[in-house]
């Protein structure tokens, strides 16, 4: 992407992360403090309507741009520059082997000719990018390169989301990329920093739950199940004859009658961790592996108290909550409780956060 908005390259300046998914708003603030890595100096989240936003499409651009400005003045700070992110559905990525040593512009022009095999629009309708990677893996003369293809009105729906809350977008990312970049706190928490061990993340949304299986922080696995929160909320609303808002709104506030937890919790968390382990099954039937070693759960739903049990229950596997904040310092006005439970559905904001300190 052309000007200062690059997938790739943040510039060298206080940085928002901002994270639209299907039911909220997500922003983190991340501080260097030095030796001691990262400090979080703030968060915040506000609520979407309900089909604001569609399949990661921004359908009602008001009501998004609403909530990203109440999550902002929530968030108390002066800092305007925000890193975006896209659904990996809206991107088409691809690895490409190049020889060393070239010119940025000669890349370039190699790049835009490999990207018309690859990009079933025109150039002209999209929105390039690349970066060099390292070297190839097979060839030391050689390196990987990058390149990432979005078309271009996807870009300017979440550019306008951002200007109408008064904020300036300096980066777009994909939401994929910045989960990872997270992720890859929570692994140093594992028995060896997770070193040579195939590691399952389930993300868990509204409507979709992505499994991605990591071996030394390369992905070797990517699968969509059809389930996520909102199961739960649909429940509700049948079981207590509430509105899609009102059940939405009791579920996160934990404000439902006694029998709630028998009658619809527990039955939903059977049922997740069912996919999960179908999930699972159809890894190792489509691949050469027959195990995994660990478990993450991020996204809303893992926010819920005892879920990581059920899972590895139901799994047999070691499983945990995601929190990339556990080794960071934390401000004054930031809440150990309060961030530690919101800490799996702010994955994707804390990636993109992250960017701000990109060499």
């Amino acid at each position: 992407m052309q000007l200062d908005l690059s997938i790739f390259n943040p510039k060298a300046r206080p940085l928002l992360g901002l994270d639209i998914s299907t039911s909220s708003v997500k922003m983190v603030e991340l501080s260097d403090a030095g030796k001691d890595g990262y400090r979080v100096e703030r968060f915040s989240t506000e609520t979407l309507p309900r089909d604001a936003v569609v399949e990661g499409n921004i359908a009602k651009l008001e009501a998004v741009a609403e909530a990203v400005k109440k999550a902002w003045k929530r968030l108390g700070t002066t800092t305007r520059f925000v890193a975006m992110a896209l659904p990996a559905s809206n991107v088409i990525t691809k690895k490409i082997v190049v020889a060393a040593g070239q010119r940025e512009s000669d890349l370039e022009a190699l790049v835009e000719s490999e990207a018309t095999q690859y990009i079933p629009f025109s150039l002209d309708e999209v929105n390039l990018d690349f970066q060099v990677i390292g070297p190839a893996p097979n060839n030391v003369n050689d390196v990987e390169v990058l390149i990432a293809a979005s078309r271009k009105e996807k870009v300017e729906d979440r550019i306008a989301v951002a200007e109408a809350a008064g904020l300036e977008p300096l980066v777009m990312d994909v939401e994929s990329y910045a989960a990872q970049a997270a992720f890859e706190l929570v692994e140093r928490r594992l028995p060896e920093g997770g070193k040579d061990q195939v590691i399952a993340l389930f993300d868990i949304g509204a409507n979709l739950t992505n499994l991605t299986i990591f071996r030394n922080d390369q992905p070797l696995y990517s699968r969509d199940q059809p389930f996520g929160g909102y199961q739960l909320t649909q429940e509700i609303m049948r079981h207590y004859g509430m509105s899609p808002d009102d059940a939405e709104s009791a579920k996160r506030e934990n404000k439902l009658p006694e029998n709630y937890e028998n009658d619809l919790l527990r039955p939903f968390m059977d049922t997740l961790a069912l996919e999960c382990s179908r999930a699972l099954q159809f890894f190792f039937t489509s691949t050469a592996y027959s195990q995994v070693d660990h478990i993450v759960l991020s996204g809303g739903a893992a926010t819920i108290p005892g879920l990581d049990e059920v899972v590895a229950a139901r799994t047999l596997v070691s499983t945990r909550i995601a929190n990339p904040f556990v080794d960071m310092l934390l401000s004054q006005r930031v809440k150990p409780h309060t961030l530690a439970a919101a800490a799996p559905s702010l994955m994707v904001a804390c990636g993109l956060a992250l960017r701000r300190f990109d060499k």
